[in-house]
């Protein structure tokens, strides 16, 4: 038997229920690798499913949670074999596919990344998905040509998991990072990440001209939107915007004035689907460009039994950082 975060919903109409279940292993979905989950994370998207306010979960019934990292136990596939130390992030987990808030979880093998061999499982799924994004977003400025003699670089939703670690990642690498946040009384948070300088996110959410004063070599923005838009209208030319999140909204109401005349690129961020050689790359890079007393100033620890709770504070803008989720806690 093993535990896990269950979310049920018959139909439409039906109530939807979130409770944490014991199960056994006939429960398990179809797939070749099966893995002892030793940590999870809770995200943005994990919360929503959690709370049941946005039709994230695509299946019924669903074990929320798009990041896990463990042991395999069982594999049939050719490149996994037991005891090989694994995690995943995406491809479906917690929306088509139960996910990682449970103690085991069983899936297809080439969804599965190996464990960098100088990172814990714990260190891993601190890092998750968002660590990952952040990443992700930063080779993209990097292929684009954003150095840092090129100038500034802003993260907007800075005190978020993914803005928290870009920030940290872009300091490490040198740039001078402003973080935009809505939540003033964390500049000593991130500052202490690197950051050089803290802006209100209000000076970015409202509607804005197309063109604005230059000022951005780049952008790590997690919150679409008004924010988006008025990020790319300030950017220098031939800067780069890496957009990977929607905090704000989905909406982009924004105009090409700063494509066609300052040379701006808008680079989406697909971390759900990424090959598994950007994968790899961008997990080995965290390995060893990310400061692990950083990752742990930003990351908090909590049971199983905690995610609804936390998935509403992490709803309402109240927490800061990383959750990592020990699911044998």
């Amino acid at each position: 038997m093993f535990k896990a975060i269950v979310l049920r919903k018959e139909n439409p109409d039906a109530t939807f229920i979130a409770t944490i279940e014991h199960l056994d292993d006939a429960h398990l979905p179809d797939g070749d690798v099966t893995v002892r989950i030793a940590y999870s994370t809770l995200n943005y998207k994990d919360a929503l499913a959690v709370a049941n306010r946005s039709p994230v979960v695509r299946a019924w019934p669903m074990v929320p949670g798009i990041d896990l990292a463990g042991i395999v136990e069982t594999s049939s596939h050719p490149r996994i074999k037991a005891g090989d130390a694994v995690l995943i992030n995406g491809f479906g987990l917690g929306e088509t596919h139960w996910g990682g808030l449970a103690q085991r979880a069983r899936i297809s093998g080439d969804w599965l990344t190996p464990l960098p061999i100088n990172l814990s499982a714990r260190q891993a799924m601190a890092i998750g998905t968002a660590g990952y994004t952040a990443m992700l977003s930063l080779m993209a400025l990097e292929q684009h040509g954003v150095t840092p003699e090129r100038g500034e670089v802003l993260v907007t939703g800075a005190t978020g998991g993914v803005g928290s670690i870009a920030t940290a990642l872009l300091a490490g690498r040198g740039y001078r990072v402003v973080a935009a946040t809505g939540k003033l009384e964390q500049t000593a948070y991130l500052l202490g990440l690197g950051a050089s300088e803290i802006i209100s996110r209000s000076a970015l959410s409202g509607a804005g001209k197309p063109l604005q004063k230059e000022r951005w070599a780049g952008v790590i923005d997690t919150v679409g939107s008004h924010t988006l838009a008025n990020a790319c209208a300030q950017c220098l030319p031939d800067a780069a915007v890496a957009a990977c999140g929607l905090a704000q909204g989905m909406d982009f109401q924004a105009t090409v004035a700063p494509f066609i005349l300052r040379g701006v690129t808008l680079c989406g961020i697909n971390s759900v689907y990424a090959s598994h050689n950007r994968r790899g790359i961008a997990w080995q890079r965290l390995a060893t460009e990310l400061d692990m007393q950083e990752l742990e100033s930003m990351t908090r620890e909590i049971a199983l039994a905690d995610v609804f709770k936390a998935a509403e504070e992490l709803l309402a803008g109240q927490l800061r950082g990383r959750l990592v989720v020990n699911v044998n806690a």
